[in-house]
């Protein structure tokens, strides 16, 4: 995931979680030549999640993911080819915006928004995280609405299902925890 090195200009993107309280946010810095596909894997790795689940972008009504994605049943074709489709060809400039729906299950949906457009640094590795806020939810934890009730669960000895939670999260679970190197590392492809 590391960068080769010759970009030219640079898309700095806030990719928020749609539907929680208080937001989970991430600010990114990637080259304006990616594709959506690698797009995608720096979403999964700087927001935290484990990259097992479906997930496809819209711009507008358009939508783009995995090239072997199945076609709509209703009206027979499937999304763009992510893989062939550039950041800087859907997101063309500043305030620009994507939706980016990972685990159809849960749906979390996320909002990209191009917050700068800027000339690429000399010696400087894309993609990177330089902001952030919370820690993301744990994969299949129900969605927006599911993880409130998580929390809670979690938060409270006494509820039905904090043993339950508590098992499979494994321990603690810090909800307002943001690690800033732990996420440059996995985009750097140096850690999971």
């Amino acid at each position: 995931m590391a960068d080769k090195g010759g970009a030219k200009t640079v898309h700095q993107l806030k990719i928020t979680l749609k539907w929680i309280r208080p937001p989970i946010w991430r600010r990114v810095l990637v080259r304006s030549d990616i594709s959506l596909g690698e797009l995608h894997t720096v979403i999964q790795r700087a927001m935290g999640w484990e990259n097992c689940h479906l997930h496809d972008f819209r711009v507008g009504k358009v939508e783009y993911g995995p090239p072997d994605a199945e076609p709509d049943p209703f009206f027979g074709r499937g999304p763009k080819d992510e893989d062939q489709t550039i950041l800087s060809r859907v997101a063309r400039s500043t305030k620009s915006k994507i939706t980016y729906t990972y685990d159809f299950g849960d749906s979390w949906e996320h909002e990209i928004l191009v917050e700068k457009i800027t000339s690429a640094e000399e010696g400087q590795q894309y993609p990177v995280c330089i902001a952030g806020k919370r820690h993301c939810p744990p994969e299949d934890c129900g969605g927006a609405y599911g993880y409130p009730e998580f929390l809670e669960a979690l938060q409270d000895p006494k509820h039905p299902e904090h043993e339950t939670y508590s098992e499979w999260i494994g321990g603690s679970f810090d909800p307002e925890e943001f690690d800033l190197e732990a996420i440059n590392k996995r985009l750097a492809g140096r850690s999971r």
